[in-house]
């Protein structure tokens, strides 16, 4: 509140325009010191003369004996109707009661909703500067009305952010507040005191958001890693009853599907239960033909059962599911993956476990996440589904919303994988991802060449057992053991993998930042094939942006006996 009071967004008639002019000039002198004259000077000093001369602009015109008041506030006037027309060029003129005649009341634009709100904001910071005044606070009368003051406009204030949701009494405490101010004018009209103040507490205000955001983005990657106690509870559940049932109650139906290569087929990576039941749900809701998707998901050891568990009690509608462990590909071994081999180094575990101090202090970086190989798995899809011709990979932080069988009948013109790219003019693009300082990187890769999302892809299985892909990632990770190139994830890696073995689809298919960022176009969202709440915001946790959570959540059975029993409930905000 304080830094946008400071930088002059209060501009409710002459008096706020003035006192935002006042502060604009505070703000300005910080890039530009040398330019607080004495004009700005004039301004201030001028301010109560201007608004007496505004009271009675109207009823009669000024005598040729006031020309010394005149000739004190002309550039005052000046000062105050460039600074209006400035403000009307950008939409924020409030309204017909300032100053200049009625050819500047009739270019004014409505009043913002917000205005008097934005008032009551720039009095208490005004009010702060004379509390902490050293001509003021030896005036223990003055102290006291002030302090009084404060609190009273603070109470009206409350946290309203428009007019709307001010109390009756609001105007009222204004304009005793305004009162109170110019008593404290008075006392201080030392401009120079005032600049000097006003640009301390700017200081003060941009170092304390400083620090809260720092604070802000450390507690957030916290609470993204911690799981809700309901979904803790629900796998515990789900393996029960599954160690339960007989043999022949823990098979899977259809299971002639997996292998046929006239089928669609998914694969989905993930430890995450109700994540991975979202993805499904939502995919067969949206298909033409369920009985023609087949689903494989690879999930761990301790929710190999809760997983399968969960499917054989709620099955896809027509659709074919199958759930492998992890742990059981013993062709994945550290012999074999560069990655596991790193994983498993001392010098990984000492990285998130004991040198936190000393390495890197990005806590992105520093996710434990990085430490599974559920998150390098989709490096080994042809291993995984040798006899399947094409695999779409599926995150289990996203939400399909149209039937995606189109994506099997693709030319990929001989290319690998096919992509949604993510870079903007100047961002998302291979040197946010890569070190090119790094001579192995500059030497191979472009760092303008554009970033794409992993999420929702489409693999040609038999292209890339052509052109031997999972060597080239091999090759890539050993060069890049002790994190030099890269730091963690799976992304660089893709790029440098799939380098110029790409194919472009079009942006409708994957529309991303959903776990992130609230400003997604809802246009956007709408026309999307799939969403993907990538970042720390899953719609799952209390921590979602709450706008987009109905897309998720209205793709899980909250009535489902084992999502009671762990009280999952919907969030609040959907």
């Amino acid at each position: 509140m304080k830094h946008q009071a400071a930088t002059g967004n209060s501009n409710d008639g002459i008096e706020v325009a003035m006192n935002g002019n006042r502060i604009s000039q505070v703000t300005d002198s910080l890039h530009e010191p040398h330019q607080m004259d004495k004009t700005s000077l004039e301004l201030v000093s001028a301010e109560r003369s201007e608004g007496r001369a505004t009271d009675t602009s109207s009823k009669k015109k000024t005598s040729p004996t006031d020309s010394s008041h005149t000739s004190d506030t002309t550039s005052a006037k000046t000062e105050i109707r460039q600074d209006q027309r400035t403000v009307q060029t950008s939409g924020r003129v409030v309204s017909g009661e300032t100053a200049g005649g009625k050819g500047e009341e009739q270019n004014a634009q409505v009043v913002p909703p917000d205005a008097r709100v934005r008032q009551l904001k720039d009095q208490l910071i005004r009010g702060k500067v004379y509390l902490s005044l050293s001509a003021t606070r030896n005036n223990p009368h003055f102290i006291r009305e002030l302090r009084l003051r404060i609190k009273e406009v603070q109470r009206a204030l409350g946290e309203a952010s428009k007019d709307s949701e001010l109390p009756r009494n609001a105007y009222e405490k204004l304009k005793a507040m305004e009162q109170t101010l110019a008593k404290g004018k008075q006392i201080q009209d030392d401009c120079a005191t005032i600049v000097k103040k006003l640009r301390a507490m700017l200081h003060s205000a941009e170092e304390q958001l400083r620090v809260h955001k720092k604070q802000t983005l450390y507690l957030t990657h916290l609470t993204a890693k911690t799981l809700p106690k309901g979904l803790h509870c629900l796998p515990l559940r789900l393996s029960t009853e599954y160690f339960r049932l007989n043999s022949s109650q823990q098979r899977f139906p259809n299971q002639e599907n997996l292998e046929d290569p006239k089928l669609y087929h998914y694969a989905l990576f993930s430890d995450n239960i109700l994540a991975a039941a979202v993805v499904i749900n939502s995919t067969v809701s949206h298909a033409k033909d369920p009985s023609k998707h087949v689903f494989h998901i690879v999930t761990d050891r301790l929710n190999y059962a809760a997983m399968r568990m969960w499917f054989l009690a709620n099955p896809p509608q027509h659709a074919t599911v199958d759930v492998q462990n992890v742990e059981e590909f013993t062709w994945l071994n550290s012999s074999y993956s560069p990655v596991l081999k790193q994983l498993a180094s001392q010098s990984m575990i000492d990285y998130y476990f004991r040198s936190r101090a000393d390495s890197d202090p990005n806590v992105k970086f520093r996710n434990p996440k990085y430490l599974s190989i559920m998150n390098h798995l989709r490096f080994y899809l042809p291993e995984i589904f040798p006899k399947l011709d094409k695999v779409l990979f599926l995150d289990d932080d996203i939400v399909v919303q149209k039937d995606l069988s189109g994506l099997w009948s693709l030319d990929l013109k001989g290319k690998v994988i096919g992509v949604v790219e993510t870079c903007g003019e100047s961002f998302h693009r291979f040197d946010r991802y890569l070190n090119f300082s790094n001579p192995l990187i500059s030497k191979h890769f472009d760092p303008r060449a554009c970033g794409w999302a992993f999420g929702m892809n489409i693999f040609d299985l038999n292209e890339w057992r052509r052109q031997n892909i999972t060597e080239v990632y091999h090759s890539w990770q050993n060069l890049n053991h002790d994190r030099q190139l890269w730091k963690l994830g799976t992304l660089p890696p893709g790029l440098i993998t799939f380098w110029k073995r790409t194919y472009t689809l079009d942006r409708s298919w994957h529309v991303l930042g959903l776990g992130y960022n609230p400003n997604v176009s809802q246009k956007d969202i709408q026309r999307a094939a799939v969403i993907h709440y990538n970042g720390n915001l899953k719609p799952w946790l209390e921590i979602s942006i709450p706008k987009f959570r109905d897309y998720w959540s209205k793709f899980v059975d909250y009535d489902q006996v084992f999502l009671r029993e762990c009280n999952i409930n919907k969030l609040a905000g959907t």
